[in-house]
């Protein structure tokens, strides 16, 4: 009796180990993903403030007031995703430059996906 339940105890302490080392490789990797998706957002913020806040200062529009990057008026106007705030940071529009020739890619969509985020609170 005793060897069987050694044999059962030492088996539940491997498969305990691998669960584990599983739960903790899993809550890591979380870690991790957060770490990377917070980076974009803080870029996202930098990228914005010196590019973006001297007409767009608090989600704001100094030149149409009423075109400014709040949700709603985002939602009104079709701007509500990453991929029409992008073109828009690129082609320009009314008032607004184009930035195409001065950011990149990658930047343009953090930009874009800072607004997203920042519109969900009205820039609050």
């Amino acid at each position: 009796m005793i060897p069987f339940f050694l044999i059962f105890f030492q088996k539940l302490m491997i498969t305990t180990k691998k669960n584990v080392s599983l739960i903790t490789f899993g809550f890591l990797f979380f870690l991790s993903i957060l770490k990377v998706e917070a980076k974009p957002l803080i870029r996202g913020e930098s990228l914005f403030e010196t590019n973006c806040s001297v007409c767009h200062l608090g989600g704001n529009n100094i030149i149409i007031p009423e075109k400014n990057l709040k949700k709603e008026t985002l939602k009104e106007n079709g701007m509500d995703t990453i991929s029409a705030i992008s073109y828009q940071i690129i082609n320009g529009k009314n008032g607004m430059p184009g930035f195409g020739g001065r950011l990149t890619e990658g930047e343009i969509e953090e930009i874009a996906s800072y607004i997203l985020e920042k519109s969900e609170t009205n820039f609050k």
